[in-house]
């Protein structure tokens, strides 16, 4: 029998397949052994066909990734069955090779991004020896490929093995993984959240949420992030964890509904997560690639527009947000770069305005806008999923863990700065009045923020009575967020129930149609909600 083990390339492979052969051989069955990786293409080879023509130079940026894990292997080896026992066939690609049984041996993508930091991992093709793993490689490159073909054989799975602990791992079998994720396609859930430390991060994660507490900080908090995100799938101690991606990938139309569908593929086009600077630092002044740039450089197919809801903040913290009047844009550009290249502080409020953090305010951010978080505040951000390409004008000379300058991207930021909207119109366009959009007794729905360019929009539900307030997906997905109050439970009509307390993200798929939200205690319940237009 050939066994093919596929999953990612940064997992301690000598330790799941030690295992497995242990287990194999103290039941008596012979092992044998083909490790895939070696059978992939020389380093430089690899390099070559991963290479972007506009960006392979670039330190911080690179062009996702095309065409199939396939592509690196130069031939794809076709081991002799065994006259008895197994040929364990082991690393990305294995199921490209003729098998029996396909298992996938999963480790979710935050420990990849500690091994390529730490550098204990390396990356996709990568051999001792070879040049220094990269994010950079890991995110633009190594990801894109391996999401796809994990995506692509996943109807073929036998068994799903989650190895978080390679000593313990725990598993699924390949039919039930599959009923189940069916199963939440049809009902909310929530993804796994997580949180990451940067050099401007604040502590109320740690202090309102109790998160990483030995963490220096709580700066990024993923509430639901597609091509990073997990699920916990089972039962009271016992737990896989499976992406949220593949949930998508498997039934797109259940989850995002036909017309997103139609419009995203199997891209979930909407992301939840939170910056926190409470007692940090301000985030950079930065924008997003224009929707041109974005797919013709960078490969996204739609842009990264976001938005800012307040959490936490006052009338003393503040938000940077868009142009002010008759900015001088090549003053602008000269002082980011010497900042850059030399150094050299300057006021950037002498080009980007600033606004109130007042909190459940909702500030709007096209892409090619500039902005950022200041200090003190909490920010839930609800954005377009591309969460990879924060261009920086200035970054306050900040100085990485080994003491450089940390980096910004003068070039590629002036490339997408958006002019159309500086002095008043950012007001009038960015920070937008709540507008009631549908209203009974004891709860309302508002829109906060809608720009013909963004196709997505921000609403909050206010929910004030004990009664349960009415909702319906109508074929597109929502996802909510409770920003204020003791949290709701939420209720389909086919009966699945689910309690989301404060500061928790759910998925509603569009297969789920109506649904009602119940607050949990007596005071006012806030809820942001976000969808597709």
């Amino acid at each position: 029998m050939v066994l093919a083990v596929d999953g990612p390339a940064t997992m301690d492979w000598a330790a799941v397949v030690g295992n497995l052969s242990k287990a194999l051989v103290e039941r008596g069955t012979p092992v044998e052994h083909l490790d895939l990786s070696a059978q992939l293409a020389p380093w430089p080879g690899i390099v070559e066909r991963t290479a972007s023509a506009g960006l392979s130079e670039d330190p911080d940026f690179d062009r996702l990734a095309t065409g199939s894990l396939a592509d690196l292997f130069d031939t794809v080896p076709e081991p002799p069955p065994p006259s008895e026992g197994v040929v364990v066939v082991f690393g990305p690609g294995a199921a490209l090779v003729e098998h029996d049984v396909l298992w996938y041996a999963d480790l979710p993508k935050r420990y990849a991004e500690a091994a390529i930091v730490s550098g204990d991992g390396r990356n996709l093709g990568q051999r001792e020896g070879d040049a220094r793993p990269t994010t950079k490689r890991l995110f633009y490159i190594d990801w894109p490929l391996l999401d796809r073909h994990r995506d692509a054989v996943a109807p073929h799975i036998d068994r799903w093995i989650d190895v978080q602990d390679a000593t313990r791992p725990v598993s699924v079998d390949g039919h039930t993984l599959r009923r189940t994720i069916a199963h939440l396609a049809q009902r909310p859930f929530r993804t796994r959240p997580t949180f990451n430390t940067t050099s401007w991060g604040g502590h109320w994660g740690q202090r309102q949420l109790g998160i990483n507490r030995e963490a220096p900080n709580t700066a990024l908090g993923y509430e639901l992030i597609a091509p990073e995100s997990g699920v916990l799938i089972g039962g009271p101690g016992v737990q896989v964890e499976v992406p949220f991606q593949l949930i998508v990938a498997l039934h797109p139309q259940q989850v995002l509904g036909e017309q997103v569908h139609a419009a995203f593929g199997t891209s979930f086009p909407i992301r939840f997560d939170y910056l926190d600077t409470v007692d940090g630092g301000n985030l950079s002044v930065h924008c997003h690639p224009q929707p041109e740039y974005m797919r013709e450089v960078f490969g996204w197919p739609y842009p990264q527009h976001e938005t800012y809801y307040m959490m936490v903040g006052g009338e003393s913290s503040k938000v940077y947000l868009g142009l002010r009047d008759g900015v001088d844009v090549e003053a602008f550009s000269r002082e980011a770069h010497d900042a850059d290249r030399h150094g050299l502080p300057f006021d950037i409020e002498r080009y980007v305005q600033t606004f109130p953090a007042v909190p459940h305010q909702l500030f709007v951010i096209p892409a090619g806008t500039p902005h950022g978080s200041g200090e003190g505040n909490v920010v839930l951000e609800v954005s377009a999923t591309p969460y990879l390409y924060s261009l920086r004008f200035y970054d306050w000379l900040r100085r990485d863990a080994d003491g450089g300058q940390r980096p910004v991207h003068v070039d590629h930021a002036f490339n997408n700065l958006g002019t159309q909207r500086t002095g008043d119109k950012v007001r009038t366009d960015l920070v937008q009045p709540p507008r009631i959009v549908r209203e009974d007794r004891g709860w309302r729905e508002e829109l906060l923020g809608a720009l013909p360019e963004m196709f997505f929009e921000v609403r909050r539900v206010v929910v004030d009575c004990d009664e349960p307030a009415p909702d319906e997906t109508a074929g597109r997905f929502h996802i909510l967020n409770v920003v204020e109050g003791d949290g709701v439970l939420v209720e389909t009509a086919s009966g699945h129930r689910h309690s989301l307390a404060y500061a928790e993200t759910l998925v509603v798929p569009a297969a789920v149609g109506a649904y009602s939200l119940q607050r949990l205690g007596s005071a006012r319940v806030l809820l942001v909600k976000s969808l597709v237009r």
